[in-house]
């Protein structure tokens, strides 16, 4: 197999795999540490106003001690007393005192404990929170796409499969980089941290019940290894995969693929036609970016278009797909439109356009 120079660059996220986990999206992302700091805060404001009250009125406390308050005694007096601890050296004899210590520091106490055992119940239920999250989002889980690589290949098949409608809940992104995952959840998509070309990985991505597996990877070799893997895990979806060199596109195919782009020849073929015809290339530039302008779209046939010619059908008919058959339009095997066939038109992107492919293995 042959490798790119560029692939040689992506052996280092291998270098840093040394886990696997699962990531799902947060609606509300506030870094722990922040939290934290922000309840400690509130506690230490508390005990400062408790002590500052207590010296204010410090003439009606006593010391058993020395008999005298300081405002390093009130200061020891708020902390013992916040903290239920109640040593009983420092106590208040005055009325004025006592009712304050009853409608003013007892509220200020359980707020204090309300702030400290929240933070720390909160801690400890985290782990048992996040693991019924993931129970239920791998209960839930059902025909989905899985996108093995959230680079810049991956990104763009997944806004290309979103425009279709397919929900971001539907989306599991597999990648070795934990800041890829991180940027996948921000964005939405549940994110797999870990090694694609490893079983155990893609079961978490839950890729043994997915309808659809997207392989982005940077190293046609990761490739190969992934669509395999992919395969042994899940004989019915469809996979597609990416890779730089033509010449590992038929090997892609035996590993396993349902269809094989060649990145790196489908750019040299664009920017040739967009040197040939300017204006060509900016129709195939429009057709490949799905949601604006000009879309290709896979739909059935209705009935109104039974018996009835591609040339004849009022959307633009590029292929009609007849069994495992990719017919052209003009093929003379096409003859009337059945019932069972679907088409694959060209439609002006609108609201109303959005539909959802086909994703049945296409076989030559």
């Amino acid at each position: 197999m042959k490798l790119s120079g560029e692939d040689a660059m992506a052996r280092q996220a291998d270098e840093h795999l040394v886990t696997h986990r699962v990531k799902l999206p947060r609606k509300v992302v506030e870094h722990p540490v922040r939290q934290v700091a922000k309840r400690l805060s509130m506690a230490l404001l508390l005990l400062v106003v408790t002590a500052l009250i207590v010296y204010v009125d410090r003439d009606g406390y006593t010391d058993n001690s020395d008999g005298t308050l300081d405002f390093l005694d009130a200061f020891y007096y708020a902390t013992v007393t916040l903290s239920t601890t109640g040593y009983g050296d420092i106590t208040p004899v005055s009325d004025a005192a006592r009712l304050t210590n009853i409608f003013v520091i007892t509220p200020l106490r359980v707020m204090f404990l309300i702030i400290l055992v929240g933070t720390t119940l909160e801690a400890l239920t985290e782990r048992t929170r996040e693991e019924w999250r993931l129970n239920r989002w791998r209960s839930t889980l059902r025909d989905h796409t899985v996108v093995v690589g959230f680079g810049t290949k991956g990104r763009s098949a997944i806004k290309t499969v979103c425009a279709t409608g397919l929900r971001k809940e539907q989306v599991v992104v597999v990648d070795p980089s934990s800041k890829a995952i991180e940027a996948a959840a921000a964005d939405g998509f549940a994110g797999v941290i870990g090694d694609a070309t490893r079983s155990e990985v893609l079961k978490r991505a839950e890729a043994y019940r997915a309808k659809q597996i997207i392989i982005a990877t940077q190293r046609d070799d990761t490739a190969v290894l992934v669509t395999l893997t992919a395969r042994q895990l899940n004989r019915g979806a469809k996979i597609v995969v990416a890779v730089r060199e033509e010449e590992n596109a038929p090997l892609l195919k035996q590993s396993g693929a349902d269809a094989v782009i060649t990145s790196a020849s489908a750019a040299g073929r664009l920017l040739g036609l967009s040197v040939l015809s300017p204006a060509a290339g900016m129709v195939m530039e429009d057709l490949i970016q799905q949601g604006t302008g000009l879309d290709m779209v896979e739909r059935p046939v209705i009935k109104a278009e039974v018996g009835k010619s591609p040339r004849e059908v009022d959307d633009l008919v590029v292929s009609v797909l007849r069994g495992h058959r990719v017919l052209g339009y003009d093929d003379a095997d096409v003859g009337a439109l059945e019932l069972t066939d679907r088409l694959i038109t060209i439609v002006r992107a609108t609201p109303g356009s959005q539909v959802t492919p086909d994703i049945r293995p296409l076989h030559d």
